[in-house]
């Protein structure tokens, strides 16, 4: 059976939460706006809105996932089982 890594001090489960959900706001703050956007050459702005709101609920997905494997193997946030 290999060794469990100790767990990082903070499983980074919130401040990727709260960054994913400002991607979001963006968005729907410039979706509105998406012809001003277009005929000004910064379409790309939703892309990018749409690309860090997507990235961000992966990043989210492998956190929680990492997070229940160290609680199944009972370790706790400060590397003690």
């Amino acid at each position: 059976m290999r060794e469990i890594p100790e767990p990082p001090q903070a499983d980074g489960v919130l401040p990727v939460t709260v960054i994913t959900g400002a991607w979001l706001l963006a968005l729907l703050v410039l979706l509105p706006l998406r012809s001003r956007l277009e005929a000004h050459g910064t379409g790309w702005w939703l892309w990018t809105c749409l690309a860090g709101f997507g990235l961000g609920l992966l990043g989210r997905w492998f956190l929680v996932r990492r997070r229940e494997a160290y609680r199944r193997a009972g370790v706790s946030a400060s590397g003690q089982a």
